[in-house]
């Protein structure tokens, strides 16, 4: 009987196979190969179109016209050269610190609005953009999901087979990881390859493209961020800065063009005024406080727990990682239907509910299990006309050594009226002319910028403190706003 349903089982998987291979002719239209491809571009556009408000309503929009006119004008522009020019390219900056851009399939593009501070010129930004099309151009998105479906077939097939790969299963699932790692890292080389051939080709200098991984690089060296090469979805900064200078060097002389644009300072007035840094607006910490000048509200948090506050929740949790407060919003409804729904999406099982007022301000404490093995109390606090949810959670057996950490914040929730924490407003680019030649270290000083910052500022420009620099030469800075831009 065991053998019979073994035999089954394979002839499935083989069936399965075969529907995978017969379903998998198409050429990929950078390389022209034909190549393993179970995602459909009608399913690309598809899954464009469901994580575009998803990454939206993560980061928010970065309101300024000039710069998301800019992004569109020179990404249309771009993707009508690429490989794959029917496609509704769309683009859009992001309300994000973070430096970052990235590319969901159909053809959505995202930078930051933190990646727009750092680039130097317009050069920088179109070798960026054509990395970031060229992952749309070479299916990338849809090559790795035809991989890990294959994959899982494969493995599962292997499950199935051998007991003795059941035993080691965790072990064969983290070799797959890495496996896709070096297919990812694949990826990557070949974007910044189209990224060289796109920028070229609307008449930019790829090397520069090059240098901005090394500003890459010394952000990753500032955070503590940096990681082996092996282990990398990208590959290292300091050998694309080579690799790409290599490929920017062919590519101009295949197209027999030198005195490529870099527009420099057309590029930064374009960003004077741009938002710097983390917008206190959407909320902020200080002295174990959390602020929300915008929403009008204050609670306490644990002292050395860490905040990472987006545009959808607010997470604290401690070092350790053992347990977290989640702040949400719980819709504009009644507590009762916000408890209900609370309930209903993480199927709860409530051990006790009460009403209980905050500050003032109506509200309902809920204690339940989440799954047999993680605790949480909610509160659940109407303000303002809506529902603001919170949740600390932590393993079941650690949860009486959190709930007063829980507890704490809950309840120290209430409205924020103090002047002097709603006029927080962020920092901002400005651009300054050099007055007189020196040293990067000497501008930033006679602008007054704070010693304690000139590495960042540095960075910032694309440069080092001891770079000359010459009189008439525009250069970043960063002052505190006043939130009337």
């Amino acid at each position: 009987m065991k053998n019979t349903t073994f035999l089954h089982r394979l002839m499935a998987l083989g069936i399965v196979f075969l529907m995978l291979f017969a379903y998998s002719c198409a050429r990929n239209p950078v390389t022209g190969k034909r190549q393993l491809m179970l995602v459909s571009e009608k399913r690309e556009k598809a899954m464009g179109l469901a994580y575009d408000p998803q990454v939206i309503q993560e980061f928010g929009m970065y309101d300024n016209k000039v710069i998301q006119d800019f992004i569109n004008d020179y990404g249309k522009r771009m993707g009508r050269i690429s490989h794959r020019p029917a496609i509704d390219y769309q683009f859009r900056v992001l309300d994000s610190p973070v430096v970052n851009a990235f590319a969901v399939p159909g053809g959505y593009v995202y930078f930051t609005r933190g990646i727009m501070a750092h680039f130097n010129n317009e050069a920088e930004f179109a070798g960026v953009l054509g990395h970031e099309i060229g992952h749309v151009t070479a299916r990338h998105s849809a090559q790795q999901q035809s991989q890990q479906i294959l994959a899982q077939v494969g493995f599962l097939a292997a499950m199935v087979a051998s007991e003795k790969f059941r035993e080691y299963s965790g072990l064969a699932e983290t070799g797959l990881g890495l496996m896709f790692l070096k297919f990812s890292r694949s990826h990557e080389s070949e974007s910044d390859k189209l990224g060289v051939e796109y920028s070229t080709k609307i008449g930019y200098d790829a090397h520069e493209m090059a240098n901005f991984f090394q500003t890459i690089g010394r952000l990753q060296d500032k955070s503590g961020g940096s990681v082996p090469t092996f282990l990398s979805t990208h590959p290292d900064p300091g050998d694309r800065f080579k690799k790409v200078h290599e490929l920017a060097a062919k590519e101009q002389k295949k197209a027999g063009k030198s005195n490529l644009n870099v527009n420099r300072d057309k590029y930064l007035r374009m960003i004077d005024g741009l938002m710097y840094g983390e917008d206190p607006q959407m909320g902020y910490v200080e002295s174990d406080v959390f602020y929300h000048p915008q929403m009008k509200f204050q609670f306490p948090t644990p002292r050395g727990w860490q905040t990472h506050n987006s545009n959808s929740q607010v997470q604290i949790v401690p070092k350790d990682g053992k347990a977290a407060i989640i702040l949400t919003i719980g819709g504009n409804g009644s507590l009762e239907e916000a408890k209900r729904a609370a309930i209903s999406a993480d199927s709860l099982r409530v051990i006790e509910s009460r009403n209980i007022t905050v500050n003032g301000n109506e509200a309902i404490a809920m204690t339940a299990d989440l799954n047999p093995k993680v605790r949480l109390l909610m509160y659940l606090i109407r303000y303002n006309g809506l529902v603001y949810k919170f949740t600390g959670l932590s393993e079941t057996p650690n949860f009486n050594s959190f709930e007063s950490n829980f507890t704490n914040s809950f309840k120290g929730f209430k409205s924020l009226t103090d002047q002097s924490k709603i006029n927080v407003f962020a920092e901002e680019i400005k651009i300054v002319t050099v007055a007189k030649d020196g040293t990067l270290a000497d501008v930033l000083k006679t602008n007054n910028q704070p010693a304690a910052r000139h590495e960042e500022l540095a960075v910032l420009n694309g440069m080092q403190l001891k770079d000359k620099v010459t009189k008439g030469m525009l250069i970043k800075t960063v002052e505190k706003g006043d939130g009337k831009k």
